[in-house]
């Protein structure tokens, strides 16, 4: 076993300089100052419905609850459940076929029935909302620097330059990598969590008293989600602000909430606080909600040894040597370098660099690491839709290093990949039905009676109704979508699976049958699959090896128990250690040791 060194340190992010109070206010704000343990918000019989062919639809039923300033408020439920339409309908942002009904005061201020004309004045400055898909919440066209910089001088008497340096430090203060440099990116240069953080720094920018968090951390690997949490939990406690948190992830919940509501159908089946929901569930849904939840360390070992490749000071790590030689892999990465190239005045950017990487046939390996550490660039490099610019990739034999579209026809066969957002990765003019069959028809030329066949097999084999073919992406959860996504990248029957945070966006509940449906045809089809997720839970579950990355390079390769139980390198273990686990207490202790180890250490994960 190698000796491991510690990871390179750097400087805890300082806190922001310009002061907001020296500016003056542009928007008005609602009621009275309000002090710690104030009520903030007063929500009584919520009701949003949808005028929906030809009838009303309701989406969430008889809302009670008060939040108090400096409290966190986690609602959690399925998809479908009301939780975020209930929040939205706050600030007047449904869609024109929704209806509100009820009160929710803000400060003794009526939200409900609102004119538009004083709620924009509320947006933004007294009420902040952290989306779900920063990608479609950002504007494309301008860069996230001016979109941080509009807020602020939306809301207050701020000149450009001023704006500018206070956007900056809220960059930096959500651990935004260079900051100077991407204040001038666009949302589309930016990896998927560092547009949630700039989410998130939008939204705190003008210090909210409400902030409505909708799965803040759902595209954030464990370590940045530990530090945007902290991060929150500062805030309240700095502003007085009060937190409504929408949310799957239990264990997220576990570290943040104070009060749990759990809905269901609409309705709310169970309203209490962590402790009581977690440890003393009354409802059935709740306790089925906490029992599907992955949890940590489940696998482990007895002997404390472990086998894991391991970097030490800046060597790459080696590859992994072949237990039996006369088995083809069915990926291998040999010195592999991803650089993106040169755009405009940007220099080139090098994604990943001596990557060596072996994954046998039927295997499936876990691939985790931080957001823009290179995990999605290896696995788009593995299905040949990246150019590598050293090192040689071989998949099933083959070697797809600087080959050319028609070499890499056939090659396409032997691949499939599922996308982390299957919203997007579906054409939403195409029924689910021409989605599935679309490889079938291009690499097999099968049409009519054979197609609808095959569709329809793939459609049982994700467990969805045939009748399902004829409905379009937006007619789907989704859980349902992901499963589409999966029959797609099947349809071929490929041996190699490359799955990119294929369970990112679904609630527990959904994320259990999902991976249990993804671990039955694994059997069924025995493909390998490379399997790249922020989540270690998830990745424990499904995954015999697990690869972390890290900056471009592998740090760390091993049996999934041998990374889990004893972590060798030092990121592996903050890794681990930032993981959230869904016991209130459990993760009080661990947050508290974090937290002291980051003090201790003065670094950031």
């Amino acid at each position: 076993m190698s000796t491991t060194t510690p990871a390179p340190k750097r400087a805890a992010a300082p806190a922001p300089k310009v002061a907001l109070d020296s500016f003056q206010r542009l928007s008005r704000s609602t009621g009275a100052e309000v002090k710690q343990g104030d009520v903030i918000l007063e929500v009584r019989d919520l009701t949003v419905n949808f005028w929906v062919n030809d009838s009303w639809f309701t989406a969430a039923e008889g809302l009670d609850y008060d939040l108090k300033a400096g409290e966190v408020l986690a609602i959690v439920g399925e998809s479908g459940s009301g939780k975020t339409q209930s929040s939205m309908s706050l600030i007047g942002l449904l869609p024109k076929n929704g209806r509100t009904t009820g009160s929710a005061k803000l400060k003794g201020t009526e939200l409900v029935g609102m004119p538009q004309s004083e709620l924009r004045e509320i947006r933004g400055n007294e009420i902040s909302v952290i989306f779900q898909e920063p990608m479609t919440a950002l504007n494309p066209v301008y860069t996230v620097g001016f979109q941080i910089v509009e807020t602020l001088r939306t809301h207050f008497l701020m000149n450009p330059s001023d704006a500018k340096v206070r956007a900056i430090e809220l960059m930096r203060l959500v651990e935004i990598p260079d900051p100077e440099d991407s204040f001038n990116k666009f949302p589309h240069q930016l990896s998927g969590g560092q547009r949630q953080r700039i989410m998130i720094a939008q939204a705190l920018a003008c210090d909210p008293k409400l902030l409505i968090a909708d799965e803040p951390t759902t595209a954030l690997d464990v370590t940045v989600q530990a530090e945007i949490l902290k991060l929150m939990r500062e805030l309240r406690t700095r502003v007085n602000a009060g937190i409504i948190l929408i949310t799957h992830s239990m264990g997220v919940v576990a570290d943040m909430a104070d009060r749990i509501i759990v809905m269901k159908d609409g309705r709310v089946v169970e309203h209490g606080t962590a402790a009581d929901v977690f440890y003393r569930p009354q409802h059935p849904y709740t306790k089925a909600l906490l029992a599907a939840v992955p949890h940590l360390g489940e696998t482990r070992i007895e002997d404390g040894r472990s086998d894991a490749l391991v970097v030490k000071d800046r060597e790459f790590l080696a590859l992994e040597p072949a237990d039996d030689p006369s088995v083809v892999p069915a990926l291998l990465l040999e010195n592999v370098d991803i650089t993106y190239p040169k755009q405009g005045r940007r220099p080139a950017f090098r994604a990943a660099e001596g990557i060596n990487l072996r994954l046998n046939p039927g295997e499936v390996m876990g691939l985790v690491g931080e957001s823009g550490s290179g995990k999605t660039t290896i696995g788009r490099a593995a299905v040949a839709l990246l150019p590598v610019s050293a090192g040689k990739i071989t998949v099933c034999g083959i070697d797809i290093t600087g080959a050319n579209n028609q070499e890499l026809k056939p090659f396409r066969r032997t691949v499939g990949m599922v996308f982390q957002d299957p919203g997007s990765s579906l054409n939403p003019r195409l029924p689910i039905g021409e989605s599935i069959g679309e490889p079938i028809l291009l690499h097999e030329g099968l049409k009519g009676e054979a197609l609808s066949k095959r569709v329809e097999d793939l459609l049982d084999s994700v467990e969805l109704p045939r009748s399902y073919r004829n409905r379009y992406p937006h007619e789907l959860s989704g859980g349902q979508k992901q499963r589409i996504g999966v029959a797609r990248a099947l349809a071929l029957n490929p041996k190699l699976l490359v799955a990119d945070e294929p369970t990112s966006a679904l609630d527990v509940s959904v994320q259990a049958r999902v991976l249990k449906l993804f671990s039955n045809l694994q059997e069924q089809y025995g493909f390998a699959c490379l399997f790249i997720s922020h989540d270690l839970a998830v990745v424990e579950m499904v995954s015999s090896k697990i690869a972390v990355m890290t900056h471009g390079k592998l740090v760390e390769v091993g049996a999934t128990s041998d990374i889990v139980t004893y972590p060798q390198h030092p990121y592996t273990q903050r890794l681990l250690s930032a993981v959230p686990v869904p016991d209130p207490d459990n993760q009080r202790r661990r947050r508290e040791l974090r937290d002291a180890i980051i003090e201790r250490e003065h670094i950031v994960s």
